[in-house]
This record gives C-alpha cells, sequence and structure tokens, in this order.
C-alpha cells in the first residue's frame, strides 16, 4: 500500500469550520462567541485584496483532514517606491497532536521556499518566533514592546493586571473605589496629569481628513502601506467590528493652525485608549504625543497603550507613569533584502492598522 501523504495548500471557504474547531483548540479563552466562523470569512475571504496566491495555508494530512492553519491578509505596501503586497500572517496554529505539529512545520518550510514578497507578524509567540528566525526571517525588538501610559494611576494598575488588559477595562463595582483613590493621589502628585503643549489643539475629524493627513505623513518612510480610501475604509469598518476595544476615533493635532499630527485609538472613558496608528512631521514627535496624551487623560481614559516603533521613542520615553512590556515578536520576512533593511534602520512604517491589535482574534475569541 501507498503511505498516504499530507501536504500544504492554500486555504479555501470549505476549510473554516475545521479551521474554526483548531482555532478553539489552540486559543481557548473560556468565551463561547459564536460568530467566529462568519468572522473568519469576512476577514480572510472578504478582503479586497483577497487572493489564493495571498490566502491562508492549511496542512492536511491525508487521512485526517486539517491538522493545522494559518491566516493571511494581504496588505498593500509601498517599498522604495514599488508596489508590495504584504501578507499580515495571523494566529498560527494546530490541533495538538504530532500530525499537527508537523503540518505547522511544514507550514513554515512552505513559506520559506515560497521566497514571498513581504510577510510580516505583529503578535508571534516564543514558538513561531523560533520558527521564523530558522526559516532565516527576522525579528524587530522595538515594534516587538507595547508602551503605556497611565493616566490615573490606581486605575491602571488593577487594568493591567486584568486578563483582558487589552481593553483595560475596570470592574464595575471596584471603579468608583479606585476614581476616589486616583483623584487623592493625583491631587498630592499634580506631576503626573500630562500637560498639553502651549499653542497646540487636538480634534475629532472625519475619516476622510484623517486619511490625508496620514497618508501624506507615512511619505517620509522607504516601507510603508499603501493605503487607498476603498482599502482604508474597508480596515476601519473591520476594526470598528471588535467592540471590545470601544469606538474608534480619529484625531489630528494642530499648532499655530498647521496639522503637525495625526491619531487613531480605539477605546471609551474609563477604560485604556488603544493607539493603533500614531503619525506627525518629521521633528514634532514630542509635541504631538505629548498633546495626545494630554488629551486622552482630560477625556478620562485610565491609560493610553500602543506599539513602540523607532520614529517615536525618544518622545515616548519622555514621558512620566510610563512602561514597556513584551506585546508579542514582531517578526518579518521578505525577498527584497532593501525592505529588510529598511525595517531594520527605522526606515518602516506600520501601525496598528498594519497588524492584529484591531483583531476580534486577539481579544474575543
Amino acid at each position: 500500500m501507498v503511505p498516504v501523504r499530507g501536504h500544504v495548500r492554500t486555504m479555501q471557504r470549505d476549510d473554516i469550520p475545521a479551521v474554526e474547531a483548531i482555532f478553539r483548540t489552540a486559543f481557548a479563552r473560556g468565551q463561547s462567541t459564536g460568530d467566529l466562523a462568519s468572522y473568519i470569512e469576512t476577514v480572510f475571504f472578504d478582503c479586497p485584496y483577497y487572493s489564493e496566491a495571498h490566502g491562508g495555508l492549511v496542512y492536511d494530512d491525508g487521512r485526517n483532514g486539517i491538522r493545522a492553519a494559518l491566516f493571511s491578509l494581504p496588505m498593500p505596501f509601498i517599498s522604495h517606491g514599488r508596489p508590495v503586497t504584504a501578507r499580515l500572517l495571523c494566529a498560527f496554529m494546530s490541533d495538538g497532536t504530532r500530525s499537527g505539529a508537523l503540518g505547522a512545520a511544514r507550514i513554515t518550510r512552505y513559506l520559506s521556499l515560497e521566497n514571498g514578497e513581504f510577510y510580516l507578524s505583529d503578535n508571534a509567540s516564543p514558538v513561531s518566533v523560533s520558527h521564523w528566525l530558522a526559516g532565516g526571517g527576522t525579528m524587530l525588538p522595538v515594534q516587538s514592546l507595547e508602551w503605556r501610559r497611565a493616566f490615573q494611576p490606581m486605575s491602571a494598575l488593577l487594568s493591567g493586571r486584568r486578563r483582558g488588559r487589552r481593553t483595560g477595562r475596570l470592574p464595575r463595582a471596584a471603579a468608583p473605589v479606585l476614581r476616589a483613590l486616583d483623584r487623592v493621589v493625583l491631587a498630592c502628585k499634580p506631576h503626573l496629569t500630562p500637560a498639553p503643549m502651549p499653542g497646540c489643539t487636538t480634534k475629532t475629524v472625519p475619516a476622510q481628513e484623517f486619511f490625508d493627513h496620514a497618508d501624506a505623513m507615512t511619505q517620509r518612510f522607504a516601507v510603508r502601506p499603501a493605503w487607498n480610501r476603498d482599502y482604508f475604509d474597508w480596515l476601519l469598518d473591520i476594526a470598528a467590528r471588535n467592540r471590545t476595544l470601544g469606538p474608534l476615533q480619529c484625531r489630528t493635532v494642530k499648532k499655530d493652525g498647521r496639522t503637525i499630527g495625526v491619531y487613531l485609538f480605539a477605546g471609551q472613558p474609563g477604560a485604556t485608549a488603544r493607539v493603533l496608528n500614531f503619525l506627525c512631521e518629521e521633528r514634532r514627535e514630542f509635541d504631538v504625543m505629548a498633546q495626545m496624551f494630554a488629551n486622552l487623560a482630560a477625556e478620562g481614559y485610565v491609560d493610553a497603550a500602543g506599539m513602540a516603533q523607532p520614529f517615536m521613542m525618544n518622545a515616548v520615553m519622555r514621558q512620566r507613569r510610563l512602561v514597556f512590556r513584551y506585546r508579542g515578536y514582531f517578526c518579518l520576512e521578505s525577498r527584497y533584502r532593501d525592505l529588510i533593511e529598511a525595517t531594520k534602520t527605522g526606515d518602516f512604517y506600520a501601525g496598528g492598522l498594519a497588524s492584529e491589535d484591531w483583531s476580534r482574534l486577539v481579544t474575543d475569541f
């Protein structure tokens, strides 16, 4: 009898039930949310840039079906003036069996041999990063960190210890007590409250205005997202479906009437403001960062958190009550050597919309 051999192939819509089962086995968090299958289809098959060439992968062992899988979301980028289709790799998973472990290794080998344009993952586990590095990939230490700036110290301390700390939502019964304690702490130590920048103002703006400024402000990076309006609107719509994080808001920061920075965040007062995208004109990082924190603190957010990136590090590290923590390894690979060099030298912008920060796979399932 000829032995049956497993193989890696492109994920199809018909594979969703099997992949959903593996996801729940690999990442079970105790939730029983029932719309995981429809969410997988919407994000990974209804994306405007979806094609089989840029879709997810599964390993079929030839006997028992799918035993390992990897989601892939295509994202348009620009690298040194040329268009590149990046693949955001999400939820690398197996069913916990020996065949599943073999399948995960086969998927890794498949990607390394495919020699694709650009792969990235901002939420790789220690096991996954070992696969990346073994296959010749790169890990970016700065982008693997999350910064978190506390505005209400006692409330922020508890929100950071909670299991769902990406949302930072406080227990309803504890919130009034913590707010009272924070008022006492901040009255005794007013320097803990971020001060607004002289001459700067903050305004909530429509998505179109944010898009126009953000697109212009990414031009200084050799490698950056290549947003067009339709794709940007689709991303915002998908991100807005993550109600766990809170409503999405687009903000501009102006100084002397000129827009010098923008930021996009999700959250609601009394919880964490998760900053997905922060952009500014060159050498305006300190002004925009300080004004953003002052505005969020004044509106009653417990703290703010976001992805660390090299261009903002000098500004973010000057803040009081700020800490860094590991958020998940940021890994990437590309057949273009100049692209890889740009990511290592900081000439690269990703941001939260080009990551899993907005995904319900991280918070809800």
